[in-house]
């Protein structure tokens, strides 16, 4: 896990200004391969996990403020069905979750807004997504105002504390370069948001919300779709609860995974 470096001893280049473009980066690991997915208990497994990472970037891609979707990935299958989607795909180096985050993030446009977002998101939906980004981006820029319910300080972050209450967002010190959305259970993370990809310092896995509470923006007044991973069999009955996207629908229907076709997609890629 990196660690978290000082804001005191962390030279920033200081948010984004209220005229930079609102054009997002976003990175997505994807896992693939037998090993996907292994809490869930289902003999579908891998073609669940595989459908739940393209619906996942399917939904990024369609979302009018993601200029491009950058997909790690060490399996081949994945790199080329993601590929076929639209996105643009990363060799995984091997060596954890941080390390591809990062190398993702590293051939992204080092001046604009980028974010790491898991692709175990079977319920994200575009204009959710596109919600999420613009309150972050808000909270990135030089002019941002607080919402009804936010208060100074970095504050409690649900499983770390009290729930943070109805605000759009809990703010830290004024210098913090990025915003953190944690997951449904509030342990993990599902989203963190930089000014410019130079600026994140991710961590992610258990734990991590607090983690990126210590030195982020907190962000939970989102889309319910936006912060339910999927992980184990009762966290898919919740996103099946809200409603999962196409494929991820086809494979709980039982139809083989092959009939899949990775271009199939309710939501059909924005780009300008």
């Amino acid at each position: 896990m990196a660690a978290a470096r000082s804001p005191e001893t962390t030279t920033r280049p200081g948010p984004l200004a209220s005229d930079d473009a609102a054009r997002w980066s976003l990175v997505m690991p994807v896992k693939g391969g037998p090993g996907a997915k292994s809490r869930l208990v289902r003999d579908d497994r891998e073609a669940l996990a595989r459908a739940i990472a393209l619906d996942a970037v399917a939904a990024a891609l369609a979302c009018p403020d993601v200029v491009e979707v950058v997909v790690v990935t060490g399996d081949e299958r994945s790199a080329r069905e993601h590929a076929e989607l639209g996105a643009r795909v990363v060799a995984d180096p091997g060596v954890g979750l941080l390390a591809a985050l990062l190398a993702g993030a590293a051939t992204c446009a080092p001046s604009g807004p980028c974010g790491l977002l898991l692709a175990d998101l079977p319920s994200l939906r575009p204009d959710d997504l596109s919600a999420t980004l613009t309150v972050c981006l808000d909270l990135l820029r030089d002019d941002a105002v607080p919402g009804p319910g936010v208060g100074p300080g970095i504050g409690p972050v649900p499983g770390v504390g009290p729930d943070p209450g109805p605000g759009a967002a809990r703010l830290g010190p004024a210098h913090l370069v990025m915003v953190t959305v944690p997951d449904a259970d509030g342990d993990g993370t599902v989203l963190l948001c930089g000014a410019r990809p130079g600026d994140l310092e991710p961590h992610f896995g258990s734990g991590s919300a607090a983690a990126h509470a210590a030195v982020a923006h907190v962000l939970t007044d989102v889309p319910a779709g936006v912060r339910r991973d999927v992980d184990t069999d009762e966290h898919l009955r919740g996103a099946v609860a809200l409603g999962v996207g196409p494929r991820t629908a086809q494979v709980l229907a039982g139809q083989p995974r092959s009939t899949i076709a990775p271009s199939a997609a309710s939501f059909s890629p924005k780009r300008s």
